[in-house]
Formats: C-alpha cells, sequence, structure tokens
C-alpha cells in the first residue's frame, strides 16, 4: 500500500489509536510476513477511517459492524484512493482486530448473553462440562439446538420449562427434522433436547412428559457394512506419500498415525511431542473422545514418520504440539480441520475417490482381524468403551465368519 498523509492521519486521528501498536505487536507475534502486515495494517486504516465517518464509538464493534463495513461500504466505497479494498485481506484484519480488543476487554465476548436464556443456556453448560463430562464440541452442538428451542419458545422472557407443551417438542424436532440430508441424523437434535431435559428433571422439574416425546428414529445398528480400504488401495496411498511437495512430510506422518494407529483426527491434531516416548516405543494419548488418557506401541512406520517431519520440515517453534501451521499464525498447533484435508489431498494424489479421514480407522481394524486379532483385541486398539461399538467390524472378519458359514442349500458338501 502506498502510504500518505491522508491515509496515516485516518488511522492516528482515529478512534482505534490508541490500539494500533497492540495490533502490530499481534501480528508480529503471529509471525505474518511483513507483506500481510502491511496490507492488515492498510485494511485496519481504511475501516478506522469509515469509523470516525459513521462517529462509531469502538465500544460497539462486533461481527455485525464489520459485516456492515464489508458488505455495504465496500462495495460502494468513495473513500480517497489508496484506500484498502482487498475483501479477503480486510476480513482477516478485522478479526484480529476483534481478538484484540476482547482481550483487552474493551469490547465484550459474543458468547456472553444477559438474556434470560443466555442464562439458562451457562448453567445448562457448566452441568454439562462439570456433572456429566461432555465434550467441548459436543456441548457446542447441544448449546445451539437448545437455543433454538429456548428462542423459540420464550425469546427474552424468562425460561418457565413448565410451560413447554409436548406438542411443541414435536414440532420442534419436525423442523429440525427437514433440515437433515438422512433420517438418522435426527437423533443428534433428539440427544441435546433429551440431555437438557434430564438436567432440568435435576433441578426437580416435571419433564417426562417432554422426555417422552423425544423419541429416537428408528437406526437398525451394525446394519451397513464398514468401508475400508483393499490391499491395493494402501498400497496406492502409501506410495503417494513419497513426493517432495509442500508439507509432504506432515500429510506423511498424519497419515501414518489415522493408518497404523487408528487415530481420530482430533487426536492427531492434539499429539503433543511429550506424549511419545522414543526410547519405550510408546505414545500417549490424551484429551481423547472417551475422555481418558491410552498409551499404545509406535509403530516403527509411524514413529520414522514422525520423526522425518519432526528432523526436515517442522518449522522453528516454542509449541509442544507435533504438529504445527506452517503459515500464519504460527506457533500454533494444527487443528483437526487440517487433518482431514491432509488426508483428503492424499487420496487424490493417490488417485482414490475418497474424503472420510475415519476410513483409515476402519481400515486399521480390518487389518487386524485380518492378521487374527480377537474383536476385544480391535475394541482395546480402537479404546471403544463398549464392545457393541466394535461389533460391526465382525461383517468384516472373513476368516471366522467361514468357519461358521452353512453349506448352501442342495450343494454337496
Amino acid at each position: 500500500m502506498k502510504s500518505d498523509h491522508h491515509t496515516s492521519s485516518w488511522l492516528f486521528e482515529s478512534p482505534l489509536t490508541p490500539f494500533v501498536d497492540a495490533f502490530m505487536l499481534h501480528l508480529f507475534d503471529c509471525r505474518y510476513a511483513s507483506n500481510t502486515i502491511a496490507n492488515y495494517l492498510a485494511g485496519l486504516t481504511h475501516f478506522a477511517h469509515w469509523l470516525t465517518e459513521s462517529s462509531i464509538d469502538v465500544k460497539t464493534i462486533d461481527e455485525g459492524i464489520i459485516q456492515h463495513f464489508l458488505d455495504d461500504h465496500l462495495p460502494n466505497c468513495c473513500c480517497e484512493q489508496p484506500a484498502f479494498s482487498n475483501a479477503k485481506d480486510l476480513h482477516a484484519a478485522l478479526g484480529h482486530l476483534l481478538v484484540l480488543l476482547r482481550a483487552n476487554a474493551i469490547i465484550a465476548d459474543p458468547s456472553i448473553g444477559q438474556t434470560p436464556v443466555d442464562e439458562e443456556l451457562r448453567r445448562f453448560d457448566d452441568h454439562m462440562n462439570h456433572v456429566r463430562g461432555l465434550a467441548s464440541k459436543t456441548r457446542k452442538h447441544y448449546l445451539s439446538i437448545v437455543r433454538c428451542l429456548l428462542l423459540a419458545q420464550f425469546a427474552d422472557r424468562a425460561v418457565v420449562i413448565a410451560a413447554i407443551k409436548p406438542e411443541q417438542i414435536r414440532q420442534f424436532v419436525v423442523s429440525q427434522s427437514a433440515r437433515c440430508t438422512v433420517p438418522a441424523s435426527i437423533s443428534a437434535p433428539v440427544s441435546a433436547l433429551r440431555s437438557y431435559f434430564r438436567y432440568r428433571a435435576t433441578l426437580g422439574d416435571a419433564v417426562h412428559h417432554l422426555i417422552g416425546v423425544t423419541s429416537f428414529p428408528a437406526n437398525w445398528q451394525q446394519a451397513s457394512l464398514p468401508k475400508t480400504l483393499t490391499k491395493s488401495e494402501i498400497k496406492r496411498l502409501l506410495g503417494a506419500l513419497e513426493h517432495d511437495g509442500s508439507a509432504a512430510l506432515r500429510t506423511a506422518a498424519i497419515v501414518h498415525c489415522a493408518l497404523d494407529l487408528g487415530l481420530r483426527s482430533s487426536e492427531v491434531a492434539y499429539l503433543g511431542l511429550d506424549d511419545i516416548d522414543w526410547s519405550a516405543a510408546t505414545i500417549t494419548l490424551r484429551g481423547t473422545k472417551g475422555r481418558r488418557e491410552d498409551v499404545m506401541p509406535l509403530p516403527t512406520a509411524t514413529g520414522q514418520a514422525i520423526a522425518d517431519y519432526l528432523k526436515y520440515e517442522r518449522p522453528p517453534t516454542s509449541n509442544r504440539a507435533v504438529f504445527v501451521r506452517n503459515m500464519a499464525p504460527r506457533d500454533q498447533p494444527v487443528g483437526p480441520d487440517l487433518i482431514r484435508k491432509s488426508i483428503r489431498q492424499a487420496y487424490a494424489r493417490a488417485g482414490l475417490p475418497y474424503t472420510r479421514s475415519h476410513l483409515l480407522r476402519h481400515t486399521m481394524a480390518s487389518r487386524l482381524l485380518e492378521s487374527g486379532s480377537s474383536l476385544k483385541e480391535v475394541a482395546d486398539v480402537l479404546r471403544h468403551r463398549s464392545l457393541n461399538t466394535t461389533l460391526v467390524y465382525a461383517k468384516l472378519d472373513s476368516r471366522n465368519l467361514a468357519t461358521v458359514a452353512l453349506p448352501w442349500p442342495g450343494v454337496v458338501s
């Protein structure tokens, strides 16, 4: 961006002036490239000018204000040049501004509301977290469903559970099912409602008539055959990992973690350097879906893939996560979404028509069965709480199934 007097005055004579230094320091700490920092500062300058012209108080800035700037002002901008107008960089820069303002308590966190529904959801979240021990992702999903119900019933009024009628719950479930792509998907909203009503029951509310109408749809467990990679497809996938592209070693290590250990995407993302005992050849999984710690043997191929990534490709960082970001904001671990994306890219490079990362977990279970492992051993490796969850893999156990198969009627054995 070209710099001149009038654009500099936009920023340093605006309501955002006290936060410029902190904004720059935040970007430097995230280790953004110098040209990216320059673009983000130019975007902040344009936004600061608009705030001044619109007489908007800094304390009122939120996602809505920023969206108004991007959707309404930017396409019709008549500001003096050179006003920065790259929508993508502006959106990113203003996202950092929100983080900064909230970190310094200049503006409120959007999750902190003051309505009776907000208070009710806060108490329900505490119950799910501290009493039931549900994972953050599960709690977030349940809260979004229950919020829709309570807002539809009470808006900004006090939450009175006794005022909810069974027919209203039926209609709500119907409205939720209209958004589901497959019938079984309605199980998630039903689970959220049942969890909330059970919470209210612990408070002494009479909600059994509401729980009674939140029934799960028919879902024949173990009806489908789990999809797995064939031996030739596994060979193609592993062969596709041997390339010199960007993040090739990280992708190889990720695929091996999923294929050799059966790790979920989140478990791969949350691996830490301190979780690997190289001398004992073990790896400790923390914060898993079952919310427990599990120690597993580290296969040679997996350990070699991780070691190659750590030695030759992992960027310098003080973060103790195994897999870290290659791009700013740096010094941050990757998330489950990047793990899934890396596996999808590995499929594509191997010419395989798959997208789901969980397919590698199924494949690992199938390989264990083929090598002679029992269902109990497979359940232990997959860390299933219930053996019933593992029973679906019995359909893949061709060796044992063949021993109990009856001869075809009319065929002489």
